[in-house]
């Protein structure tokens, strides 16, 4: 029996160009291997005969939309994850997904290698590798556009030459991972990190400089989900669709960093993120009324690790299972509604409101009805300020305080 080896396929430039290259290299045949993860663009069943065109012997497509949503951008909005306080980890969320069902279809065809089109510079080798290894030991990766050194121009000249129906061409040379949660574009003049991005860049959002009237919007979550918008009921993916268009037409989400990748590299990236940043947007200002001080102080610092613990690739292991249960256990009282104004291009918490509420109005009001005890005040500046006085009087005593 000839052996297989399952590809993790886009339908992208690198992927194509992959399945001649394994066939010609291994003599394996090659089964195509597309997840939906909520990308858009071309039709998917035009992404499979895509591969069957390249040689795929076989291709086929999972439908992992909802799981997507459920199982991997709703924790990462539970732990506002951006990465470096920019990026809400697009490409990293949708990675572990279409590992697990690579993993799957592997096991099914009895294959025991899977490949993916990952060049050496990026972080998504590391992603699916380490993902790969992790649910399946026994298997072996192998990343034929990375381990042929291909340059883009390479690929796109083997793909010209081979007739494959690639849709990337030297006029059209960024690289593009777009899924539901968000969109990343990369490569071309955008590697020069003065230019600035160009409109043709952008997809998800609408030019913010000239936005439609403002739009209101309310979100109503249930322990940091999303479960309906101006009253009605939504599922997680629905939520983030919605947001897409309605703050995509306003311009919200776009983002432009040079980032630190996992290999050690500064890349500039373009993001575009709609529904994630206003969703992470909402969130924040949710738990910044339902959260305790300490508890939401220390949960910051797991929110980042948790990110970048994603970022790198580590979905599945310990550590990420014992931050999720952490933040798992903080979203117990998340619940509420956030009123928003999605306007050129900033998503404007206007109102809060939750059952759960810390937020107290007699402590807070300085008029009529206010409850808070000022009298406590002064006993209160003396005792948390007791250290401090005693180390200035020390350094006045030795002539070390501050000079005025």
């Amino acid at each position: 029996m000839t052996e297989r080896i399952v590809l993790a396929y886009s339908g992208g430039l690198d992927t194509s160009v992959a399945i001649g290259w394994i066939h010609e290299a291994t003599g394996a045949e090659v089964v195509a291997m597309a997840v939906d993860v909520g990308q858009g663009g071309e039709d998917l069943e035009t992404i499979r005969q895509r591969a069957l065109d390249c040689g795929a012997v076989e291709a086929y497509v999972a439908d992992a939309r909802d799981e997507f949503a459920n199982e991997y951008c709703m924790p990462g909005l539970k732990a506002n994850t951006l990465y470096m306080d920019a990026y809400p980890n697009v490409s990293a969320l949708s990675r572990p997904v279409i590992v697990k069902h690579l993993v799957t279809a592997a096991r099914k065809f009895g294959a025991k290698t899977v490949a993916h089109g990952c060049t050496g510079k990026g972080n998504d080798q590391v992603r699916f590798e380490v993902g790969i290894t992790s649910l399946a030991p026994d298997m072996k990766c192998i990343a034929p556009v990375r381990d042929l050194a291909l340059t883009r121009e390479k690929a796109i000249e083997y793909a010209e030459r081979n007739d494959l129906p690639i849709v990337t061409t030297k006029s059209n040379p960024f690289s593009i991972d777009q899924n539901v949660w968000g969109r990343a574009v990369e490569t071309g003049f955008l590697e020069d990190i003065w230019n600035g991005p160009t409109k043709d860049v952008y997809d998800y959002t609408d030019d913010p400089t000239f936005p439609p009237p403002a739009d209101e919007v309310t979100i109503t979550f249930e322990k940091g989900i999303p479960v309906k918008i101006d009253g009605r009921d939504v599922t997680p993916l629905q939520a983030i669709e919605e947001l897409n268009q309605r703050a995509g037409a306003q311009g919200i989400g776009r983002i432009d960093i040079v980032e630190d990748r996992l290999v050690g590299i500064k890349s500039r990236e373009i993001y575009e993120a709609p529904g994630a940043m206003t969703l992470i947007a909402a969130h924040k200002e949710l738990e910044n009324i339902t959260l305790e001080r300490e508890q939401a102080r220390f949960k910051r610092m797991v929110d980042q690790r948790w990110t970048e613990v994603v970022y790198d690739g580590q979905w599945f292991s310990e550590l990420k299972g014992s931050l999720d249960a952490f933040i798992d256990d903080t979203q117990e009282y998340v619940s509420g509604e956030i009123r928003m104004e999605l306007h050129g291009g900033r998503a404007t918490v206007t109102g809060r409101r939750s059952e759960s509420s810390l937020y107290d109005f007699g402590l807070a009001t300085y008029d009529e009805g206010d409850t808070f005890d000022q009298s406590s005040a002064r006993g209160f500046i003396d005792i948390y300020g007791l250290s401090s006085k005693q180390a200035a009087a020390r350094d006045h005593k030795f002539d070390k305080g501050i000079r005025l």
